[in-house]
């Protein structure tokens, strides 16, 4: 544990940010950590609290309650409060491969479950893991380790998100030969193309898998399996495959106008802006810009998040962004009881910037699309939208016709794309998902695994590393004949 006082003596304190109007004029991450001495502080008020549901990961009526990867929480905080980062990480280490990328996107479930926060304020969980990891990196402690010996096992990781890599990591410790192939022209996956700068800077997965190279991954990026490379032949040249390949099939719009100029999802605005801002600085052009244009967001999600910030920083003229649902209420309610996840209403970063922005909430709850406007020459000019009721029914009369000049579609995705499992004969879920027995990873095809949202659908960076994690442990002990990974 930490300090058995620290809860009472030290208050939450986070890490420090720059303002909403101040950050949208660059595309950095926009939080300064705290020092040790502070960062110390904040490990003291972990308590002895008998039951560490931060840890616990379970699922409580119906959604996870803690952490999905059983971080060793209540170790390493009483670690940053003695002061001893270096056996903090390695305890951090030891259940989370990319505590950099959680650190920074994870939604926190450990800190929903933390006792703390039944009658007070979580421990900064999230930010002290941040801290243990990029103390280590200013340290020089996260220097390659090969593995001393290889197995003569060959196996191909296809795709290079959180799932890929954390695999493509436990089997390469393990002394595997990993190869794996995105077919971005970056390794990273969602992590690249699919989370902002702001969020999530690309030098930090960029040195990630720089590391895994120098421990002996090979990445083959610009090579689509299933399109560039035949993935049958894959299966014959290696011992085992795992499939990462996300669940990239996003969920259209069927309204009358979608067809045409001026609608993208979501992933596709963000992803653009991402390469374009790497490779050039925003000076190529090569995206779809927002600036002064008026522009609609389908979805409430992360995803809507993020699509409401990047329009800002493009310097769009008004954002909005739809939300079926009704509201979330401001605090828990009587039926959310601690240490279930709280279903209460969030307002992130892009929102806080939206309304220092343009005065007001980006997001309008219970209301759908109906239709696309578009004027003679087919450009959008605007779209029809309807109030809906809480069990998701249109209310007659409730129409309204909103400016549009950039509609996003982030309204979620129906799982893998179809080829590279039609292609293998795998058998699917009902959501399209990739088919594995409850609790495994082993596919319909001999020797082929599959991890991460492409077997479970649409999740969280936590369980993708989660999932690949798992998928390693199966197959060390599918070409080894048992398995020393955890």
């Amino acid at each position: 544990m930490g300090k058995p006082t620290g809860f009472l003596e030290y208050q939450r304190q986070t890490n420090a940010g720059e303002g909403p109007l101040e950050r949208t004029a660059h595309y950095r991450e926009f939080h300064v950590r705290l020092d040790r001495e502070a960062r110390r502080r904040q490990g003291a008020r972990c308590m002895e609290c008998g039951v560490p549901f931060c840890q616990s990961g379970a699922v409580l009526n119906g959604m996870v309650s803690g952490c999905p990867l059983h971080n060793l929480i209540p170790e390493w905080n009483d670690l940053i409060y003695q002061g001893n980062f270096k056996r903090a990480l390695g305890r951090l280490l030891k259940t989370n491969n990319f505590p950099e990328f959680t650190g920074r996107v994870c939604p926190a479930l450990c800190e929903a479950a933390c006792t703390c926060g039944l009658n007070g304020e979580a421990v900064t969980i999230k930010e002290n893991e941040l801290g243990i990891i990029e103390d280590a990196w200013e340290q020089g402690l996260m220097a390659p380790r090969p593995p001393e010996v290889r197995t003569g096992m060959r196996v191909a990781v296809v795709g290079s998100g959180p799932s890929g890599l954390a695999c493509a990591a436990q089997l390469n410790s393990r002394g595997h030969s990993v190869t794996v192939f995105e077919r971005a022209d970056r390794p990273g996956g969602l992590l690249m193309y699919g989370i902002p700068n702001m969020k999530l800077e690309k030098t930090i997965v960029q040195r990630r898998t720089e590391l895994m190279a120098a421990e002996g991954v090979v990445f083959r990026t610009g090579v689509d399996v299933g399109r560039d490379l035949d993935p049958r032949a894959l299966v014959e040249e290696h011992d085992a495959v795992v499939l990462c390949c996300g669940a990239a099939k996003p969920r259209d719009l069927q309204v009358p106008g979608r067809e045409g100029e001026g609608v993208a999802f979501a992933v596709d605005f963000l992803g653009a802006t991402t390469r374009s801002l790497l490779d050039s600085g925003l000076k190529d052009g090569r995206y779809l810009s927002a600036r002064d244009k008026d522009v609609v967001i389908v979805g409430g999600g992360d995803t809507g998040n993020d699509c409401v910030g990047t329009a800002i920083r493009q310097g769009c003229r008004s954002v909005v962004q739809l939300e079926m649902m009704p509201k979330a209420p401001d605090s828990r309610s009587e039926d959310d009881p601690w240490p279930e996840w709280p279903r209460v209403c969030k307002t992130d970063y892009g929102q806080e910037e939206a309304i220092a922005r343009f005065g007001h909430d980006p997001r309008i709850y219970q209301t759908t699309l109906t239709e696309v406007l578009r004027d003679e020459s087919g450009a959008l000019t605007g779209v029809k939208t309807v109030k809906l009721t809480p069990s998701l029914q249109q209310v007659e009369g409730s129409e309204e016709i909103l400016p549009c000049g950039l509609l996003l579609i982030a309204a979620g995705f129906l799982g893998p794309q179809d080829y590279l499992p039609e292609a293998l004969g795998l058998e699917r879920t009902p959501r399209s998902c990739v088919q594995t027995p409850v609790g495994r990873y082993a596919t319909s095809v001999p020797k082929v695994f599959a991890a991460g949202d492409m077997r479970r659908g649409q999740s969280l960076v936590v369980w993708a590393i989660q999932e690949g994690r798992a998928a390693a442990r199966e197959v060390d002990e599918f070409l080894m004949g048992y398995t020393d990974l955890y």
